[in-house]
């Protein structure tokens, strides 16, 4: 009787092993003095601080990178998507209030390439790194017949660790509160079914495609990393009490900042009060969309937003300089219900 071996099967072990040996440097940058255990265990291990606080609650998130993914495949370049995925997942436990503590991924792909699995985990490293959580553990499955080869998913769990006293649900949102927004570095991770359709289907565009109006190639627009506002959100949380905070995902304004609001208010957005990335005006010149569809698919240039009080606003502003970011004010909450919009052509 014929042998068949796992590796017959499409399922090489060694390689999968080769890849862990090459990802164990850049994993080992994000470890810490919680983390008590290293790569390979069954179940990893940290140690929680819970110095100071009165009720400890863990936050947690999960999230994917989405179809952008499909962009890394046609760069051939797989780091950057790394970082996405930390930033999809910490950027959530943020807007509870979280401090992150620990990151965990999963990618799946049709076959093992140690070099390129390296590379994500590199790239997830460095998102750890940024989010200021160790990642402390993770999964590599190689499917064949289930991934095409040369294909991966992948998936991140965050956890976070606040003060109960602390967190942040939105429910201290008041009318008159004013509305602080925070840069997006671009399009992020989320409407690349739309983006794919639109410049690669309808426009016949390639990725390496220069761009006169974004100044770059396509890909390189489509392809830059999530930011992560670990940092800016330290410095905030340090010197206001925000009663809110929206992480501006799938979905848009329309659908992510009802989430924080109290039954009876509204979110009065001042169009015009930050600088829209040209990815967005391009892509909606592209599709032929309306604002208000491209505001209900994307961030608009606005990453992260912050409800605070109408006399902490430029406290809240300096917070974010002293972070390194640039905030704006760009609305206010009024009477009302879900999403408004002020200003020149406003969105309806």
């Amino acid at each position: 009787m014929e042998k068949i071996t796992y590796k017959d099967a499409g399922v090489d072990t060694r390689e999968g092993e080769r890849a862990v040996s090459l990802m164990k440097e850049h994993v080992k940058k994000t470890f810490n003095p919680n983390v008590l255990t290293g790569l390979g265990s069954f179940g990893s291990l940290f140690r929680l601080d819970t110095a100071g606080m009165e009720e400890p609650v863990l936050v947690a998130g999960t999230d994917g990178v989405g179809t952008k993914l499909k962009i890394a495949f046609l760069m051939d370049r797989h780091h950057t998507v790394g970082q996405d995925c930390v930033a999809m997942c910490v950027n959530d436990v943020l807007c509870q209030g979280a401090q992150p503590l620990f990151f965990l991924d999963y990618i799946a792909t049709g076959k093992v390439k140690a070099e390129k699995i390296a590379d994500i985990v590199r790239g997830v490293a460095e998102g750890c790194l940024q989010g200021g959580c160790a990642l402390v553990g993770g999964e590599t499955a190689e499917m064949p017949d289930f991934y095409p080869e040369g294909e991966y998913d992948m998936a991140g769990f965050a956890v976070g660790l606040a003060d109960r006293k602390n967190i942040i649900d939105g429910s201290g949102i008041r009318e008159g509160d004013v509305i602080v927004g925070v840069p997006s570095s671009g399009l992020h991770s989320n409407g690349y079914s739309l983006v794919r359709k639109v410049f690669f289907e309808k426009m016949g565009l390639s990725v390496h495609d220069h761009i006169e109006e974004l100044g770059e190639a396509l890909g390189e627009a489509l392809l830059r990393p999530t930011k992560i506002y670990t940092q800016a959100c330290r410095e905030v949380f340090a010197q206001v009490k925000v009663r809110g905070v929206v992480h501006v995902t799938g979905g848009g304004f329309y659908e992510n900042i009802p989430r924080v609001l109290p039954e009876g208010l509204r979110a009065l957005i001042q169009k015009g009060s930050w600088d829209v990335p040209p990815i967005f005006r391009y892509l909606q010149r592209c599709s032929g969309g309306s604002d208000e569809d491209m505001f209900a698919a994307f961030n608009m240039g606005v990453g992260m937003m912050f409800f605070v009080r109408e006399a902490d606003g430029e406290k809240t502003l300096e917070a974010l300089s002293r972070a390194g970011e640039t905030g704006r004010m760009i609305g206010r909450v009024v009477k009302g219900e879900g999403v408004a919009f002020a200003g020149p052509e406003a969105a309806k």
